[in-house]
């Protein structure tokens, strides 16, 4: 078994302590020389995809019992993989780690080819919990390398994501991390070339990736639709708006969370005097509320609204107890589960197992 703080993405790093109560009145209401408020964004935390993989190991825990086990973590929030890892979830780097015929769920990032026949192999009872954004990516390296191109794909070395990407068309794919690398990166026919993307990136990063490879490839071809998924695209949207009238932005999303450590970027780079981001409430720090009369409030797609809720709470006790929502989208969709997991233990039809958890819109 391995615990939470040893779970990588990529590298070995620690991934800090799982979830302990906060302790409340630690903030004190001092006065700033205007009136305090909280500016939420929305929409924030729960993407579809994320919902899906997390009911996925919910699912799977009530239907074959546990232990279940997952190949790393589920979703990148410590909160999230802590808590199943007290229903009875055990989540490991490889599928090696796993008994033989055991269950075993892949994470929403996705997992190459190699990973399915490395399971298969162990006689593992697999279950697929892979964002389906995250596997339209997938399909389009498949084709495009069928199709002999050459495959940029714009992301960040390490990521799952980018593993299980690259891992579908491995002789074809070449990784381009940052813009800088735009510049610099060897291609071998700049007539036959396509990009395609890490569904969590910063969407202006990558639009300067893009353009300058172009520059360099004028043949480049875009894929058939954005990779960038809707809900990264969301939570940017609406912290760029928050961020203009934002004295502090605090983003709520664990430290291997891409694209809650882009919110921390793109609220710094769209006029946030300050940003930081956190796992819990209790990691708030007084002085980084001293002359601070608006706070905004998001969190990332992994994120459970309760998290939020305690934030708001914390913050109430400091004073800013005026939450002015500011909404830029609602986000409706849902994904139905994996095949295996959309009739209850009894056999009858999941509510959940055809759109998942009832989410509240969060416009408030």
């Amino acid at each position: 078994m391995v615990g939470v703080s040893q779970i990588t993405n990529g590298n070995a790093v620690s991934l800090g302590t799982p979830r302990i109560p906060a302790v409340r009145n630690r903030l004190r209401d001092e006065p700033v020389g205007a009136p305090k408020r909280v500016l939420l964004a929305a929409p924030r935390g729960y993407c579809a995809g994320v919902d899906r993989a997390v009911i996925a190991v919910e699912k799977a825990l009530e239907q074959y019992g546990a232990p279940v086990y997952v190949r790393k973590q589920i979703v990148h929030n410590i909160h999230v993989v802590s808590t199943l890892e007290q229903q009875g979830a055990i989540f490991v780097d490889e599928v090696d780690e796993v008994p033989e015929g055991a269950n075993v769920v892949f994470s929403a990032h996705g997992v190459s080819p190699m990973v399915v026949q490395s399971a298969s192999d162990r006689g593992l009872h697999a279950i697929d919990a892979t964002c389906p954004l995250v596997t339209k990516v997938h399909r389009e390296a498949v084709r495009f390398a069928k199709q002999d191109y050459e495959i940029l794909l714009i992301g960040h070395a390490g990521h799952e994501e980018v593993e299980g990407t690259m891992g579908h068309a491995p002789e074809r794919t070449t990784l381009v991390n940052n813009p800088d690398e735009a510049d610099t990166v060897e291609v071998k026919n700049p007539d036959h070339l396509v990009w395609l993307s890490q569904t969590t990136l910063s969407v202006d990063e990558t639009m300067e990736t893009v353009r300058r490879l172009r520059k360099r490839f004028p043949k480049l071809q875009d894929p058939p639709s954005d990779d960038i998924c809707y809900a990264t695209q969301n939570r940017q949207v609406a912290i760029k708006k928050v961020a203009r009238d934002a004295d502090l932005v605090i983003v709520v999303g664990s430290a291997n969370s891409s694209n809650s450590v882009r919110l921390v970027e793109v609220a710094l780079d769209h006029g946030a005097k300050a940003a930081y981001r956190i796992d819990y409430a209790h990691e708030i720090q007084q002085e980084w509320l001293d002359g601070v009369a608006t706070v905004g409030v998001t969190s990332g797609a992994s994120v459970p609204e309760v998290l939020v809720q305690e934030v708001l709470r914390d913050l109430a006790d400091a004073g800013y107890v005026d939450v002015e929502p500011v909404v830029t989208a609602e986000e409706d969709l849902m994904f139905s589960l994996p095949k295996e997991l959309r009739k209850t233990k009894s056999g009858a039809t999941d509510e959940r197992g055809l759109g998942g958890r009832v989410r509240d819109k969060q416009l408030s």
